[in-house]
């Protein structure tokens, strides 16, 4: 495992709870996002792995049981100098994917319970140390997000950079907490 752990400020039941309504969810709608790096006879794997991290784990213990199971391709195909060449899938690409569906769900989860509670808002934080903070996440360090948005804003897109920014791209180490 690569990093610092992730300290997700507002995981406990209540939140859990919600973040495995939103994970049934896209799997009921079809939208629950598959990682090109996800091996094809993997599905079921990993499905029932997130499932079992978002009812207990840890983005940690989602990647390593992502490792452990090898649920992940060896290879993929990439493009270098518009010639398509077979690389090696990186060592952290089980951390990088953990990390961030777990968060996605973590923050859908608390969206769910903020708006549920009548709490308008969510404050972003840094919920991971980075080596080196990219501008932009440093920027929205402490704002505040409407929390229906947020939501709103994670659920269609999945596996693409969320229109709002958070979190802005994967390792930036943001997520989201309810204000104090």
């Amino acid at each position: 495992m690569t990093g610092d752990k992730m300290n997700l400020n507002n995981l406990d039941a209540t939140t859990r709870s919600h973040m495995r309504a939103e994970v049934e969810s896209d799997l009921a709608t079809g939208t629950l996002y598959v990682s090109p790096r996800l091996r094809e006879d993997a599905f079921d794997d990993y499905v029932n792995t997130l499932l079992d991290a978002v009812d207990g784990g840890t983005p940690e213990s989602l990647a390593d049981a992502i490792r452990s199971q090898q649920l992940l391709k060896e290879s993929e195909t990439a493009v270098r100098g518009g010639k398509p060449h077979t690389k090696r899938v990186p060592v952290t690409a089980a951390d990088t994917l953990a990390e961030g569906e777990f968060n996605r769900y973590y923050a859908r989860g608390l969206c769910l319970r903020a708006i549920q509670e009548g709490i308008a808002h969510m404050r972003v934080y840094r919920a991971k140390a980075v080596r080196e903070p990219r501008p932009e996440s440093v920027a929205m360090l402490g704002s505040l997000i409407d929390a229906q948005a947020l939501l709103t804003d994670l659920r269609v897109s999945n596996g693409v950079e969320p229109a709002l920014g958070l979190p802005p791209g994967p390792n930036s180490g943001l997520s989201v907490e309810l204000p104090s």
